[in-house]
C-alpha cells in the first residue's frame, strides 16, 4: 500500500530506519512511533518507497 501523503512517506522512513536498527526507537516520535510498533518491516519499505511527487504535504 503507497502513502498518501509526504508526512505518511518520511514517518514510515523513519520507522523504517529504526526497525533496521539504523536509528534508535527511542528517538522516534508520533506517528512513526506508532508505525514502527504496528507495522511490518515489509509495509514500512511499500510506504517508505512511495515517490513524494504529488503528493500532498499532509492527508487531509
Amino acid at each position: 500500500m503507497p502513502a498518501k501523503s509526504q508526512a505518511q512517506q518520511k514517518a514510515a522512513g523513519a520507522a523504517l530506519s529504526a526497525k533496521r536498527g539504523e536509528t534508535k526507537n527511542g528517538e522516534l516520535k508520533g506517528a512513526s512511533r506508532a508505525m514502527y510498533e504496528s507495522m511490518t518491516e515489509k509495509q514500512l519499505e511499500e510506504f517508505a518507497e512511495t515517490k513524494r511527487k504529488g503528493l500532498p504535504d499532509k492527508k487531509s
